[in-house]
């Protein structure tokens, strides 16, 4: 079952987030990991900045959580995260279809660069990567991350978003 998370899943949320993120533990760039990699004041953070996060459950258990975050014109998909012992098993892409079909906008995401993996599970659920140049322009118009982060990020986006290359 999809559902809101509730205030009183904020603990789970932040538990799948690193345990998840460990996948990113020596891939992406090393001044760009940290232990948690969400720490639980960042996670309020962004709650507080209007990312809502969805949960996928079965049994009672929280398997797999996605947020989503209105900005102006589009939704950014934040923080999309499944249990690391049930990966590969739909979740992420049930989360994924679930939340794009709450908005007719644009939807925009951002990973990292190094996460191959990411980049492939979005791909297959039809997103396409933006160009570096417009990648560059969007994550300083909807994202607050280091400059850093900026170099090491891509963006992919679904089909509601114009196609710079058909410009």
């Amino acid at each position: 079952m999809i559902r809101q998370c509730y205030e009183s899943d904020f603990s789970t949320i932040f538990e799948i987030i690193n345990d998840a993120a460990q996948a990113y533990k020596g891939v992406i760039p090393a001044d760009r990991w940290h232990e948690p990699y969400m720490p639980k004041s960042e996670l309020r953070q962004q709650i507080m900045d209007g990312v809502l996060f969805w949960c996928y459950e079965e049994e009672g258990e929280v398997l797999g959580v996605m947020g989503i975050q209105p900005k102006e014109d589009v939704y950014l998909i934040r923080h999309a995260y499944v249990r690391t012992a049930i990966r590969n098993k739909g979740i992420g892409g049930k989360l994924l279809k679930h939340l794009c079909a709450t908005t007719d906008k644009p939807i925009l995401i951002g990973t990292w660069a190094d996460a191959s993996w990411a980049i492939s599970f979005y791909q297959k659920h039809e997103f396409r990567l933006v160009s570096a140049e417009e990648k560059n322009l969007l994550l300083k118009k909807y994202w607050s991350i280091p400059e850093r982060q900026v170099e090491t990020s891509v963006i992919l986006a679904n089909d509601k978003w114009p196609d710079s290359s058909q410009k």
